[in-house]
């Protein structure tokens, strides 16, 4: 019998609405979701290593890496470029194993151009005063940053007409157990296993 593709994962939503801290809270209950490491000229945040939370780069190196069409996506943010590395997906994909990328809107539109046989999920906070309380608690932007972030978060949210799935981050094991719920869903998805279980009726 065939074996099973991969899941693309794609989880995105605004900045600060909690996209890394559900993504390793699922990762914790799903051990076998690989976790895409995606590349960024972003300068780290306090207890960020590279190789894990991101690829940190030099704007130099990550202009290298598009002219090597080493990237499945990559976009501009806030000054920043943010991009996927596309070998591994690949990859981990043709293994059979799911693998979740955790990305910005823009770069999430433009894989859905690429493998529109992802699984697309949208996070939304509660509230958009909940989403500034969370972006002023990092205590890492100035007041300009965080309102530049908060206009491009509504601009964002009106974005998720484009994904598969919206999740509600109110508590993180909620959103965990939602996102938990979709992923299984899509691997009963007729689309995914009827060629794998078409031979069980094929004649010989």
């Amino acid at each position: 019998m065939k074996k099973d593709k991969g899941l693309l994962l794609v989880l995105s939503g605004p900045a600060g609405v909690g996209k890394g801290t559900v993504c390793s809270a699922l990762r914790k209950h799903d051990t076998d979701i690989e976790y895409s490491v995606s590349a960024t000229t972003r300068a780290p945040r306090l207890g960020e290593v590279d190789g894990v939370n991101y690829f940190f780069k030099s704007k130099e190196e990550f202009e290298e890496m598009i002219a090597n069409n080493r990237l499945l996506e990559w976009a501009e943010y806030v000054g920043n470029f943010y991009g996927t590395p596309i070998d591994y997906v690949e990859d981990t994909l043709a293994k059979g194993k799911d693998i979740i990328l955790e990305i910005e809107v823009q770069g999430a539109l433009k894989v859905k151009e690429r493998f529109p046989e992802g699984v697309f999920i949208f996070l939304i906070p509660p509230s958009l005063s909940e989403l500034r309380n969370r972006i002023v608690g990092r205590g890492t932007e100035t007041e300009e940053i965080i309102n530049e972030r908060m206009n491009v978060a509504r601009a964002e949210i009106d974005m998720m007409k484009n994904y598969d799935y919206v999740v509600e981050n109110d508590k993180v094991e909620l959103a965990v157990e939602r996102i938990k719920s979709i992923v299984t869903a899509e691997h009963c998805r007729r689309e995914r296993v009827f060629e794998k279980y078409k031979e069980l009726v094929e004649v010989n």
